[in-house]
């Protein structure tokens, strides 16, 4: 059995969703990024970048396209909130939204 926080979430659910909402948040920033890439106006080294692309199209088939965004701003804020109260409750002192 595993051992629940608070008013009945087990740690096993609270760590799911904070790595679902990590990489949705991820998913969002590197589409920025590509954006940013193919414009000309970021350039990013060939090998993280082929690293990166492997990356999105693993999240897309693990969550749907259709399900990581683009994002309305309350919906951005909404993710960010919810991953920042998330990492509170498990216990991560530095206030930081990395992904």
């Amino acid at each position: 059995m595993s051992k629940r926080i608070g008013a009945g979430r087990s740690m096993k659910t609270l760590l799911r969703a904070a790595k679902e909402l990590t990489d949705k948040i991820w998913y969002d920033r590197h589409n920025s990024l590509a954006k940013k890439n193919e414009a000309g106006k970021k350039s990013v080294d060939p090998d993280i970048w082929k690293a990166a692309q492997l990356a999105a199209k693993k999240a897309e088939k693990k969550y749907g396209k259709e399900n990581l965004g683009p994002w309305t701003d309350l919906e951005w804020g909404m993710l960010n909130g919810k991953l920042s109260a998330l990492r509170w409750v498990l216990g991560n002192e530095r206030d930081t939204l990395d992904t």
